[in-house]
C-alpha cells in the first residue's frame, strides 16, 4: 500500500500542534492552582484539568496516530525525512507506546487525584500534618505500580520511572555514581567541618524587607538575561518554573523575611530554567520537540546559574553593592565575607536551601527512599520514620517535625517519582560543562566580574538551550565536551571550591 508522505506528514504535524496547545492550556491550569487560586475551587478546577488531561490523553494515544507513526516509520520515507521530523517521530513513539498502555479512566483519575493532592499537600505542609495528606500519597504510589504493571517493569521497577526523566538511566548506574560521590565527597565535608576558617553568617540572619527582596530579584533576572517579555515572576510556596512556550515560561520564588538568600538563589536557579525554555530555536517551536531535553540537562542549567555563576566570587563582587543598597545598614560586610556565608557547608534539613557539596546527600536519601517505596514495598505510613532515619544517617540531623521533613517537597505529590536523581545529574553536567566554557571563554570569570553575562547565555543557547529535545542528553555532553557523563569533574569543582574558602 502506498503512503502519501506529505499528507501523513502534515496530519502528524497538526496533531502535535493540538497536543502542544493543549499541554499548554493545562499548564496554565496547574500554575494557577499553585500561585494563588482559592482553595475552595481546589475540586472544580481539579476536574477541569481532569477532563482536559482526558481529551489530550485521546490525542495522544488515537489509532490514527498510531498509523501515522507506523507510516513514517519505513525506512524509505523516515530516511528522506528532516532531522526535526525524524527526531519527533522517534520521540513521539515512545511516548505513544507508553501511553496507550494506560486505560483513558485510569489515566483521569490519576490527572485529578494528583492535581487536588498538590494542594493539601501545602495545607498539609503549612501545619506539618502528614497524617491529612498521606492517604492521597497512598493513592499515588498504588496508581504509579499500577502504571509500572502497564507499561511492564525495566530491570527494577524504579528504573521504569527512573527513564521518563532521564532516558537510560538505571538504578545500577545511580548506585555507582552515588556510591563514588558519596565516597568522595563525605571525607571533604568531614575536613570542612574541622576547619578553624568557619564563615560567619550571622549577618544574613535577619529582618529583610520582602519588597527589596522582590525588586533586587527582578534585577538579577534582567542582568542575567530572563526576557520579561516572555516570562514573569510570582511567588508560590515551592519554587517552580513553567515553560507554556517560548514566549511564555514562568518562574516563581518564595521570600523569607528571615533569610535574605533564599529568594535571591531559589529565583537564579528557576532563571536557569527559564533561559532553557525561552532560548529554543524557531523550528521547534509548537512542537512536542520545544522543551529540555532530559531533566537532567534542565537541572544542569538551574544548578549553573545558581551556583557556579551565581554563588561564585567575581559576581559578588560585582553585584553585591548592589544587594547593599536594598538593605542599608544590615549588610555592613566585606563582600568577601558574604560570598563566604553563601557557601558554608552545614548539615541542614531543607534541601533546596543546602550547600553545594551536602545537597547530593538529600538527593541521594531521596533516590534511596524512591527505590524502597517501589522495589521493595515499604508504604506511605512508612515514610516519615525512613525519612528522619536516613536524615540521621547521612547528615546527623533529625526534623523536628514533618514539615520540615518528608513534607518539604511538592515533587511526590504531582506523581514525580524518579525526578530527584536529576538534580545531583544536574550537578554533573554542569560541572563538565564548566570546565569546557572556561576553555572556549577563557576570559569567563572576568566577564562575570564585569557584570557581562549575556556571552555565557549566549555560549549555553548555541551549545544546549536552541536544541530543546532534538539530542539525547548523552549526545548533547558528549557533542559539547567530547566526552560521556563524568562525575569526577563534579569532585574536582567541590574540592578546588571548597578548599580555597575553608582554607584547606
Amino acid at each position: 500500500m502506498s503512503v502519501n508522505k506529505e499528507e501523513v506528514l502534515q496530519l502528524f504535524r497538526e496533531r502535535i500542534g493540538q497536543i502542544k496547545s493543549y499541554e499548554e492550556a493545562l499548564g496554565v491550569l496547574f500554575w494557577d492552582m499553585r500561585t494563588g487560586a482559592p482553595r475552595k475551587g481546589t475540586e472544580s478546577r481539579s476536574k477541569a484539568i481532569g477532563v482536559l488531561s482526558s481529551q489530550a490523553f485521546a490525542l495522544q494515544t488515537g489509532e490514527d496516530l498510531g498509523q501515522w507513526l507506523t507510516a513514517l516509520e519505513q525506512p524509505e520515507i523516515l530516511n528522506t525525512l528532516g532531522e526535526v521530523d525524524q527526531r519527533l517521530v522517534t520521540e513521539t513513539r515512545k511516548d505513544y507506546d507508553r501511553s496507550v498502555k494506560i486505560p483513558p479512566k485510569l489515566h483521569e483519575e490519576y490527572v485529578i487525584l494528583t492535581s487536588e493532592a498538590e494542594s493539601f499537600w501545602e495545607q498539609a505542609k503549612e501545619t506539618g500534618d502528614y497524617a491529612s495528606f498521606q492517604p492521597y500519597l497512598d493513592k499515588i504510589i498504588t496508581y504509579t505500580n499500577k502504571f509500572i504493571d502497564l507499561w511492564g517493569a525495566k530491570e527494577t521497577r524504579y528504573d521504569t520511572l527512573l527513564d521518563m526523566y532521564e532516558p537510560g538511566i538505571t538504578t545500577a548506574e545511580l548506585d555507582r555514581v552515588f556510591g563514588g560521590l558519596r565516597e568522595k565527597l563525605v571525607p571533604l565535608a568531614a575536613a570542612i567541618a574541622a576547619s578553624p576558617h568557619q564563615p560567619d553568617t550571622s549577618f544574613l540572619k535577619q529582618n529583610y524587607d520582602k519588597d527589596a527582596q522582590k525588586k533586587f530579584s527582578k534585577f538579577i533576572l534582567e542582568q542575567i538575561g530572563f526576557d520579561f517579555e516572555a516570562g514573569r515572576l510570582d511567588e508560590s510556596v515551592h519554587p517552580f518554573a513553567t515553560g507554556l512556550s517560548t514566549g511564555d515560561v514562568r518562574i516563581t520564588t518564595r521570600y523569607l523575611a528571615d533569610d535574605v538568600t533564599s529568594a535571591l538563589f531559589g529565583t537564579i536557579h528557576e532563571c536557569g530554567h527559564a533561559l532553557y525554555e525561552q532560548n529554543i530555536r524557531e523550528d521547534l517551536r509548537g512542537t512536542t520537540l520545544c522543551t529540555g531535553t532530559s531533566m537532567g540537562i534542565h537541572e544542569s542549567q538551574s544548578r549553573f546559574w545558581e551556583n557556579v555563576i551565581g554563588r561564585s566570587r567575581p559576581f559578588w563582587n560585582r553585584y553585591f553593592g548592589n544587594l547593599q543598597e536594598l538593605f542599608p545598614g544590615q549588610l555592613d560586610v566585606p563582600v568577601e565575607d558574604f560570598y563566604r556565608a553563601t557557601n558554608v557547608v552545614a548539615p541542614s534539613l531543607i534541601r533546596i536551601e543546602a550547600d553545594e557539596l551536602t545537597y547530593n546527600l538529600h538527593i541521594i536519601i531521596r533516590y534511596e527512599i524512591e527505590k524502597l517505596i517501589f522495589n521493595e514495598g515499604v508504604t506511605a505510613a512508612e515514610l516519615p520514620a525512613l525519612w528522619n532515619q536516613k536524615y540521621q544517617e547521612y547528615l546527623g540531623i533529625t526534623p523536628e517535625n514533618d514539615a520540615v521533613g518528608v513534607l518539604q517537597d511538592v515533587h511526590w505529590s504531582g506523581g514525580a517519582f524518579g525526578y530527584f536523581p536529576s538534580y545531583s545529574l544536574g550537578n554533573m553536567y554542569a560541572a563538565q560543562m564548566t570546565e569546557t566554557l572556561e576553555r572556549e571563554l577563557p576570559n569567563v570569570w572576568e566577564l562575570v566580574g564585569k557584570g557581562e553575562l549575556h556571552p555565557i547565555k549566549d555560549w549555553l543557547t548555541d551549545k544546549v538551550y536552541q536544541y530543546g529535545k532534538l539530542r539525547t542528553p548523552a549526545e548533547l555532553i558528549t557533542a559539547i565536551t567530547g566526552k560521556p557523563l563524568d562525575p569526577q569533574y563534579l569532585v574536582d569543582y567541590l574540592e578546588r571550591k571548597y578548599k580555597d574558602i575553608y582554607k584547606l
